[in-house]
């Protein structure tokens, strides 16, 4: 928990116009800002049997229960988001989800004449289901609860597996032709359920809607969808002669929601000889939409420049949306070109890589539209107490170019035992290179007045400046008989939390995390181990709070560090870890 000094005022005032003299004793560090608490508990079993003629089966499955708890922004006192009546102080709403995950497969790998081949069928699924505390609908006054089911979602994968591996001998090629073939067939599925009514209903027009911090699902929410899809794939690989490798691969799918598309990779490897070689490669890509991006549909409260909005995400094929300027999504595809080195000195490797990726029609979600012609919009179509609406959409493009050097080395003693250094280094610069078009159906919703646009100024330098362009790494692993050592040390280049205007960007700066981890084998399958990641318990800069001529980007006080952070804000971390193999 890393919430700062809350300076707002809590209560409302008293007779005469003065403050109420509880605001010198509240608990101003009212907020929980950080880690969630987590409760986890995962069983998870494998098999395997001999079976005639050589084949083998095999199969897992598992389960993991996960009971989460964290909190929202805390609502004073005197806000039109809470009632007196029950909070006297105020309150600070959790959120706390419950997680279900369940997979398992089963499969068999056997001979075939000169293949060697692997069949499998795999299933997984999974549930969160919200209940939300220590919350009310400010809508239903005193006699509002302060607990609530929310309802939630879950998702399904049914996917089975065909594949085959052999060799071939080529005339010609210094080594048999490696060949790698199978099909896939997949069926998923995504459901949203609604929560209680209590947790979403709107009692009072002038109130807010809904459990605060995170209104139920809706029956309007409630879906069942699913799709299926069908792929199959060839790999080939070789050494054309001594010295090159070629290794080329087409793939084929075809969605039932999206038709088909194929794609490709091709690779080289020359070697110059026993210690140099160079490497490239060209592909492309498809990612069609998931299903969740498609249909998901939701109310949840989102705070915009300290001010608390109830948002409405549309799914894109509601007709309501395409008022917003909402339109079918399509699949996102990539572009990737990379070339490389590879050095070998002594015991030492060294590899170089440079690369390039396009993406096109990246699926992002739109700028929360909360404008007052949107409001009016929403109203007039029942959505009582909503301010706000968003989708996703297509139509944004990046460039991402970059560099990456790794290079390794051991060092093993006579007495202090075995060392391995290592050190990776990374820059790489990414472009928004296409935005989203303004949409007629928004146009004609704001005119004459100019329509906002639907993916902005902090979203195009969140994806350009919002994550280091630099990155260095060391670490020294150290081995001597059942001991063993690990320290690495990671240095973030600078990242900008953008703001809404170019008075309200922020710079994280540098920082180097070091992490430390000690350990002891007491057998060979029970290990002791301690350690601490960022040790030496660095923070990012706090927000500026209006001093000395800055802008005030913590407004607030309770939260004083960005998640844009690579590294987060929780500081250090100690822990002890016993591990056992059977």
């Amino acid at each position: 928990e890393r919430g700062g000094y809350d300076v707002r005022q809590n209560y409302p005032l008293v007779a005469g116009g003065a403050f109420d003299p509880r605001e010198q004793t509240f608990n101003r560090f009212d907020n929980w800002y950080g880690d969630p608490e987590i409760k986890q508990g995962t069983l998870f079993a494998n098999f395997g049997a001999d079976l005639s003629n050589g084949a083998e089966m095999y199969g897992w499955a598992s389960y993991q229960k996960r009971d989460a708890r964290s909190a929202g922004f805390y609502r004073r006192a005197q806000d039109s988001r809470n009632v007196i009546a029950i909070y006297a102080d105020g309150f600070l709403p959790i959120i706390a989800p419950s997680v279900d995950d369940y997979s398992a497969a089963i499969g068999e790998k056997w001979r075939w004449g000169d293949w060697d081949m692997d069949t499998s069928v795999v299933y997984g699924y999974n549930k969160m289901h919200y209940t939300i505390e220590n919350t009310l609908n400010a809508s239903l006054g005193a006699t509002s609860k302060t607990e609530f089911d929310a309802g939630g979602f879950d998702y399904d994968q049914l996917v089975f597996n065909f594949s085959g591996v052999r060799t071939v001998d080529v005339a010609g090629f210094a080594s048999p032709l490696n060949v790698a073939t199978g099909i896939e067939a997949r069926r998923e599925g995504y459901s949203i359920f609604a929560g209680e009514p209590d947790s979403y209903i709107n009692g009072d027009p002038t109130k807010a809607s809904g459990s605060q911090v995170f209104p139920g699902f809706q029956p309007s929410d409630v879906l069942d969808e699913n799709r299926s899809a069908v792929g199959a794939y060839v790999d080939l690989e070789a050494n054309v002669t001594d010295q090159l490798l070629a290794t080329a691969a087409v793939r084929g799918e075809h969605y039932s929601d999206f038709g088909s598309n194929v794609s490709g990779k091709l690779a080289v490897r020359y070697d110059f000889n026993d210690s140099f070689a160079l490497r490239g490669s060209i592909s492309n890509g498809f990612r069609a939409p998931s299903l969740q991006q498609q249909y998901f549909s939701a109310t949840s409260t989102n705070f915009i420049s300290g001010v608390p909005f109830d948002i409405k995400t549309f799914p894109v094929t509601d007709p309501r949306a395409a008022a917003l300027g909402a339109e079918p999504l399509n699949a996102e595809k990539s572009l990737n070109l990379s070339v490389g080195m590879v050095w070998q000195i002594a015991a030492a490797s060294i590899t170089l890589d440079a690369y390039r990726i396009k993406l096109k029609n990246r699926i992002v979600l739109s700028e929360n539209l909360t404008q007052s012609e949107i409001r009016t919009y929403l109203e007039g179509l029942g959505y009582i107490g909503v301010s706000g609406g968003r989708f996703f959409l297509n139509g944004v493009d990046t460039k991402t170019n970059g560099v990456e050097l790794v290079a390794n080395w051991p060092m093993e003693t006579e007495s202090a035992g075995l060392f391995k250094f290592t050190v990776a280094g990374s820059y790489n610069t990414t472009d928004v290179t296409k935005v989203p078009e303004l949409s007629p159906a928004l146009a004609t919703l704001f005119a004459p007045n100019p329509a906002p646009p639907l993916f902005g100024r902090v979203n195009v330098l969140s994806y350009e400046k919002g994550q280091p362009k630099d990155k260095l790494t060391a670490s020294v692993d150290w081995n001597l008989d059942r001991w063993g050592a690990t320290v690495r040390a990671t240095r973030y280049g600078n990242v900008l939390v953008p703001g809404s205007t170019a008075d309200r960007d922020f710079w994280l700066g540098t920082k180097t995390i070091v992490d430390l981890n000690v350990r002891y084998a007491f057998t060979d399958s029970i290990q002791l181990a301690v350690g601490a990641d960022n040790l030496f318990d660095a923070y990012p800069p706090a927000f500026t709070a209006g001093r000395n001529g800055t802008v005030n980007l913590n407004s607030t006080g309770n939260t004083p560090f960005s998640g844009y952070t690579p590294y987060g804000f929780t500081g250090r971390f100690l822990y002890t870890r016993l591990s056992m193999d059977f």
